[in-house]
């Protein structure tokens, strides 16, 4: 927003007199209070806005509150800010398509006669797409949601209804649902939600406050509706006018919903469906179910960067801005956009996906050329919702004839392909386009569009109907022609008259005030002065010349311009009606448009996969209830795009029964956190239907990917630190299926040492036993290690067919400087050392500090000597020590100790000697020494 301080010095001038003033001030005084509301008034040449809203812009746009004026005097005024048309486009776009906490109303009229024109939310941007997308691509559709809560003991099932005002597509759902609302997060994420209607019920709604954490995480405003606006009754008659089709399958459709029913009933209401004519017919109607999709909710988005943050230094910071290699106008974006929220889980159409990136991958000339036709593919979802909404023009119809012309060129690359994929592609991309491109569906628009639309006058810039269209556009060009000769006839006639060269010394004219004149310079009026005053009328003298008409040239110049307004009016109909016809053409270029988005978004896999300095593979799939997640030489794709970094790779091995559960271990900063994250983006990659960037991936197909890495406060909803991560990993034990993928980094370090650890151990527990998932565990509590087998006792024997295996970042410790190495590779064993004091050392910590560091350390966590093991003077770090105890040796070894406790005082003392009392507590010592040999913990009180 650099621009916005340059906008700053050029603030509009509020330009109102006091009467005017008083009149506005008297208006916007009865304007309904509403927190959420940013009204903006178009005073023609700036805009401007007050109160509230006036010290929100100045804050957050401006950055300064001098930017602020007053209207009127006194207790009677409001503050004030302007605002140029540049900057008013800024605001409404960072207010409706980033921040999606406030809604936008536009004002229009003078004095206190004021009327809202426009307004959006960031779920309904309404008329505001014009400004929104005038100069921009759409990236995302927005998707509206609204929910019915029906609270059961511990147990919600929510009806789920949404639209998508972009493409028209209406939806619903039911589904069961946890107190933490992971499956609403995950329908959020999925559908791309922006705004959520919830009935207001006296808050009766908030039974939890989770449900609003759920809302904010996905960034989605929420608008409350009065509970009567969610019903069912006369839904069916409604969508009966909006869905296209047969009406029984709607019915068919509701009747299996309880709730959802009344949910959409309310999204009908609320934008307000039926009101315009142009939705009536062209809605689709579809059953949302969340287990089509890979579900990933907020917290997944976050961790493993899905898609672009304003915090992005480069695009190449999220996979979305790396992946995005789309050619088309926004359609390719938008449709990338959504397959990364929703990566598959059906292995065929998975395979489908690879198979096309696959074809694109071998034959090179066939995905430049592809990519170089797109280049020229308008965004032809956007054209057919201007079309839909008769707000299109001519231009809209010539650049879908534009886009639509290209189409045998793209076919003909096609054609040519024939690799092994040439069954595939025929099916996919050619049979449809062959069919859509006929002669009675696009043909058809191409031969409307080159009869009635002057195609010769583009190069001017000007869209005009073909004069040969229809007779009489036809006779009135020949009219108007007929009549601009004579004028020229006449000039001609003039010059000789005037003995004046003609366009040199006696130019023709045309003015809006007088129309048709001519023209000489006043240095030849003097030579024609007597005929001037004689034979023509002078209409004015200035520097540039002097102007004179007479009555012929007058008649002819009001029967141009007569001519003239009769054919700029028959073209307005003539466009209207070619308009109208075109719109019939809207099931074609919808399922072109379906076509080229997704060649195009393949192509930009393909070309993503080849173009890496390291080619990405493709990975093989299997079903989720079989096969292993192994993943050689994996990097993850974003950072190895970033300058300068020389990534290391590393394998991932997740194998049932062996190394499902992965703990992994190691030094801060040694890549533990960048390693566990590429294996999910690999994964979800893989699903979405991209090569991955592995030198070989398997991956078994996950319906889930559950991430909890890294914490942060969130104040604004009062959740601390150690809570966030407390809510992350509740969803994830309420969420997680032995066919998802668990990554989680540091868990428990929001609180003490021993309770942090407990509820680490107690997780994992969890996750092994329980739940069965895939999980990479990435922790600095290395007593956890414990968890993976060391021998062949018959506890350890379990857990090894539960599948727990070690694994750490490995680091090297020179021995004389003591400067620690991070290596970044993950090797299998356990790492008990942090090197949080080495990581200190790198930051430059006084020495003083570092040395109490040391000492305390050694105090608090019981060090034993390193061992090292000398290596052209380099130690290499694997296991350094190990605790005097871990807690199965404390929990045992507690209990043998109270048994000797209730042992010693069930001695009857006061009946023996000393000789006989020494006996028998010399024999209890020496049973608990016995015991002792295989317990740690008691070992240390002899």
């Amino acid at each position: 927003m650099e621009d916005n301080l340059q906008d700053q010095n050029k603030l509009p001038e509020l330009k109102l007199d006091a009467k005017q003033a008083q009149g506005f001030i008297s208006f916007f005084k009865t304007l309904p209070d509403d927190p959420r509301a940013v009204r903006f008034f178009d005073r023609r040449d700036y805009y401007t806005a007050h109160g509230d809203n006036a010290t929100f812009i100045a804050r957050t746009y401006y950055h300064t509150t001098t930017a602020m004026r007053q209207l009127g005097t006194g207790s009677n005024g409001i503050s004030s800010v302007s605002v140029s048309k540049s900057m008013f486009e800024t605001i409404a776009r960072d207010l409706l398509l980033e921040r999606t906490d406030h809604t936008l109303e536009l004002y229009e009229g003078s004095g206190s006669n004021w009327r809202l024109t426009k307004s959006g939310t960031p779920g309904n941007l309404g008329s505001f797409e014009d400004i929104l997308f005038a100069n921009n691509e759409m990236q995302d559709s927005p998707v509206i949601v609204a929910l019915s809560l029906n609270f059961r003991e511990n147990e919600c099932v929510v009806g789920l209804g949404y639209v998508d005002l972009t493409k028209r597509i209406l939806g619903l759902a039911e589904f069961l649902d946890d107190s933490q609302f992971t499956n609403v997060e995950s329908a959020f994420v999925a559908l791309g939600c922006k705004e959520c209607l919830l009935p207001n019920e006296g808050g009766k709604f908030i039974q939890s406050k989770t449900l609003l954490d759920a809302l904010s995480k996905c960034g989605v405003l929420l608008t409350e509706r009065k509970k009567t606006e969610f019903k069912s009754r006369d839904l069916v008659q409604d969508l009966g006018r909006l869905v296209k089709g047969s009406i029984e399958p709607v019915r068919d459709l509701l009747s299996s919903f309880e709730y959802a029913s009344a949910s959409l009933g309310a999204l009908l209401s609320y934008a307000e469906l039926l009101s315009d004519e142009s939705n009536y017919g062209n809605y689709t109607i579809r059953r949302y179910n969340l287990d089509s999709f890979m579900r990933l909710d907020s917290a997944a988005m976050r961790a493993l960067n899905v898609l672009e943050s304003k915090a992005d230094a480069n695009k190449n910071f999220s996979l979305f801005g790396l992946m995005n290699r789309t050619c088309t106008a926004g359609m390719g974006k938008r449709l990338l956009n959504r397959w990364l929220k929703q990566p598959l889980l059906d292995v065929n159409e998975i395979n489908c996906r690879l198979d096309l990136v696959h074809a694109f991958v071998e034959d090179t000339a066939l995905r430049q050329d592809l990519r170089q036709h797109l280049k020229r593919i308008s965004d032809i979802e956007r054209l057919l919702h201007t079309l839909e909404k008769k707000r299109a023009g001519l231009q809209h119809i010539v650049k879908l004839y534009q886009s639509s012309i290209r189409l045998p060129y793209i076919r003909s690359a096609l054609e040519r392909y024939d690799g092994r994929y040439s069954t595939l592609i025929k099916d996919r991309y050619l049979d449809p386009l062959d069919y859509w491109t006929d002669d009675d569906h696009l043909n058809k628009f191409i031969g409307l569009v080159e009869a009635s639309v002057d195609l010769d006058q583009l190069e001017n810039g000007e869209y005009m109907i073909s004069s040969g269209y229809d007779p009489r556009l036809s006779t009135l060009k020949d009219e108007r022609d007929a009549v601009e000769q004579q004028i020229h006839n006449l000039h001609k006639q003039i010059s000789n008259d005037l003995d004046l060269p003609i366009d040199k010394a006696l130019k023709l004219d045309k003015s809006t005030q007088f129309g048709h004149v001519f023209r000489i310079t006043k240095k030849e009026e003097p030579k024609v002065r007597k005929k001037l005053t004689t034979h023509f009328i002078v209409l004015e003298t200035r520097k540039d010349g002097v102007k004179f008409t007479n009555t012929k040239l007058r008649k002819l110049g009001d029967q141009y311009q007569q001519l003239l307004e009769e054919y700029a009016s028959c073209q307005k109909e003539l466009v209207i009606r070619v308009v109208q016809t075109a719109a019939t053409f809207h099931e074609v270029f919808e399922s072109l448009a379906g076509i080229l988005s997704e060649l195009d978004v393949l192509l930009s896999f393909a070309d993503l996969a080849t173009s890496c300095p390291t080619p990405y593979t493709r990975p093989d799939i299997t079903a989720s209830d079989e096969g292993d997640i192994i993943l050689e030489g994996s990097r993850h794709p974003c950072v190895e795009a970033q300058d300068g970094v020389n990534f290391i790779p590393n394998d991932c091995r997740l194998v049932r029964g062996k190394s499902w559960f992965q703990i992994i271990t190691g030094p801060n900063m040694g890549g533990k956190s960048t390693f566990i994250r590429q294996v999910g983006v690999n994964i979800l990659m893989a699903q979405v239907g991209s090569f991955v960037p592995c030198d070989k991936a398997s991956i078994s197909v996950r319906d889930c990917i559950f991430a909890r890495v890294g914490a942060g406060d969130c104040q604004l909803r009062g959740v601390s630190t150690f809570m966030q991560e407390m809510l992350e990993t509740a969803s994830i034990l309420k969420g997680a299926t032995n066919k998802s993928l668990v990554i989680i980094d540091e868990l428990g370090r929001g609180t003490s040492t021993y309770d942090g650890f407990g509820l680490a151990w107690a997780i994992c527990e969890h996750l092994v036993e329980v739940i069965g998932a895939p999980t990479l565990f990435a922790t600095h509590f290395h007593e956890l290690t414990v968890l993976a087998p060391d021998n062949s006792d018959h506890e350890t024997r379990r857990k090894s067919s539960l599948g727990v295996a070690n694994y750490h970042v490995s680091a090297h410790i020179d021995s004389s400087s003591r400067k620690l190495t991070m290596l970044y590779k993950v090797e299998p064993g356990a790492c008990d050392q942090s090197f949080g004091i080495h990581v200190a050392e790198f930051a430059n910590f006084p020495e003083n500090v570092v040395s109490l560091a040391r000492e305390k350390a050694a105090e608090l966590e019981n060090f034993s000597p390193v061992s090292v093991i000398s290596n052209d003077r380099r130690e290499e770090v694997g296991c350094k020590r190990k605790r005097v105890c871990v807690p199965d040796d404390m929990s045992s070894g507690a209990a043998r100790a109270n048994k000797f406790l209730l042992d010693f005082s069930a001695l009857p003392l006061e009946e023996m000697d000393l000789k006989q009392a020494m006996q028998q507590v010399n024999k209890l010592r020496s049973d608990l020494e016995k015991d002792a040999a295989d317990c740690r913990w008691l070992q240390q009180f002899f």
